[in-house]
């Protein structure tokens, strides 16, 4: 790997020890500095687990004292498998800067050391776990979410905690408040040092990723995290970019919006419309999510990329499996064995798709949120950053990145479409519909997460949408007559099981 941190700042205190004081005052929240004796501790609210974060609202949810109980319980796990320091960074949210200070507090009380790498997008945590050789990162972020939402992503071991691990380490941090309500002092409190972990990162993705020529990029990071190094990577690999969100004065007025958010898109589009870019690129805010518009103004779904990953991966990895969730379109499928690849469908989310992608081996990984994930020369995390720099590789050595996208195999699909439910929920209605439903013609029903109906001329999904009581539906077909009759026969099943539901198709 090129590259080493290029600033270290420690900051001794007053007994001469590798200590820096942590910004965040835990006496102001009635918590014991670290090192220091016993401290009564408030509440601890009840911080909500997803499938690979903890996420919630702040203070409801999550607050400073859950951060610093959070901090303490993950600085002894280090401790006892021989980890000396984690790596922490925080998004753009202003509730991200007292919740990362209290989880460095909590981390140093334990003992163990904090490398600070301030405000940063997900992926350069990940990256940094690696380059600083501990294979332990907390990322303070709440996503695209609105700005009251927050959480943690946690990696241990060189792999991200998810699922029963996570649910774990949230029971670990409940039974370390309810049993001891102090911060117990330990012989030396753990050190802050600060790393620009950024440059490391440009330098060794240009020194993997070569372009051809230079592409003209039009760049939305939507005022977030990830414009500190989204422009500055592309530039290095040789693009010219156009940045659509670069006043970070509107960070904390505009709403925070997902990559494939109507709006968004249709910012981009007219960007690419009236200048002479040849692609627009949209990155999440935290930097795990990517999402493409062409000079026709079509937004290039997901599984469309991921075939075109594919072409570039397989031609390497011949036989390679290439992992994607329940909503990819038949023609991916296709395409990979056309490649020579085993396309392989499984449960959606980062946690499940992750799981799959490490059982198997696979080489490539894809969800219709955008998230993408390359175990071909790189780390196999959800990096939004790499994948456009991989991107850009492979459109950069054709006239027309925009033709060579819009080309990609494309049916009559509907986009996600979401099914608000009041008075029922939906764990209870995708279930209700996997028992009772009798799908006309139907060749399979796949059961991986919700249903999905396989037709021979196309497909139809419900399952259970992550946060909030909502159903999502996705459809496929041949033909615009296709999709209209897998539509109506989904219509039939629906009202059958609940007949007040107002359907969004």
């Amino acid at each position: 790997m090129r590259g080493r941190p290029t600033t270290v700042k420690s900051s001794p205190d007053a007994r001469g020890e590798g200590s820096m004081q942590s910004i965040w005052n835990p006496g102001q929240a009635g918590l014991a500095p670290a090192g220091a004796a016993t401290a009564r501790m408030p509440e601890l609210p009840p911080a909500p687990c997803e499938p690979d974060a903890i996420r919630g609202q702040v203070p409801r949810d999550i607050d400073a004292a859950y951060a610093h109980g959070l901090g303490v319980v993950l600085g002894t796990r280090a401790r006892r498998r021989g980890v000396r320091a984690i790596v922490v960074g925080k998004d753009a949210r202003l509730a991200s800067v007292e919740l990362a200070a209290a989880l460095q507090a909590g981390i140093r009380a334990s003992g163990t050391h904090v490398i600070d790498i301030g405000m940063a997008a997900t992926p350069l945590m990940y990256f940094a776990t690696r380059l600083t050789e501990t294979g332990a990162g907390v990322m303070v972020t709440g996503g695209h979410d609105e700005e009251n939402q927050n959480g943690f992503k946690i990696m241990m071991s060189g792999e991200p905690l998810v699922g029963d691990d996570l649910r774990g380490l949230q029971d670990e941090v409940r039974a370390q408040r309810q049993a001891d309500a102090r911060v117990r002092a330990v012989e030396a409190a753990g050190a802050r040092m600060h790393i620009a972990a950024s440059p490391c990162y440009v330098a060794r993705v240009t020194s993997d990723v070569r372009l051809a020529r230079g592409v003209k990029v039009a760049l939305d990071c939507n005022y977030d995290a990830t414009a500190a190094l989204a422009p500055s990577l592309l530039e290095a690999l040789g693009c010219e970019v156009t940045e659509l969100s670069s006043d970070s004065a509107e960070a904390y007025t505009r709403p925070r919006m997902a990559p494939s958010d109507p709006r968004r898109l249709a910012g981009l589009a007219a960007n690419l419309r009236y200048s002479d870019n040849e692609l627009g690129l949209l990155v999440d805010g935290d930097g795990d999510r990517l999402a493409v518009v062409t000079r026709s103004g079509a937004a290039i779904s997901a599984d469309r990329l991921l075939m075109l990953f594919a072409r570039d991966v397989l031609a390497r990895h011949a036989g390679a499996h290439v992992v994607y969730d329940v909503e990819g379109s038949r023609n991916l499928a296709r395409e990979v064995r056309r490649l020579g690849g085993r396309p392989v469908m499984w449960r959606g989310g980062a946690a499940h798709i992750a799981g799959k992608m490490r059982e198997c081996g696979a080489m490539l990984a894809g969800e219709m949120d955008g998230q993408f994930r390359f175990r071909d020369r790189w780390h196999g995390h959800d990096d939004a950053l790499y994948a456009a720099a991989r991107l850009l590789e492979i459109v950069a050595a054709h006239e027309s990145p925009s033709a060579l996208l819009d080309a990609l195999p494309l049916e009559c699909v509907t986009p996600a479409l979401k099914l608000d439910l009041a008075g029922i929920e939906a764990p209870w209605l995708v279930d209700a519909l996997r028992a009772r439903g009798r799908f006309m013609g139907a060749r399979e029903v796949i059961e991986l997460d919700g249903l999905r109906v396989e037709y021979e001329d196309g497909f139809g999904l419900a399952r259970v949408a992550c946060g909030g009581n909502a159903v999502l539906l996705r459809f496929e077909a041949d033909s615009g007559t296709a999709l209209s009759r897998i539509q109506e026969d989904f219509r039939r099943q629906l009202l059958s099981v609940a007949p007040d539901l107002r359907l969004p198709f």
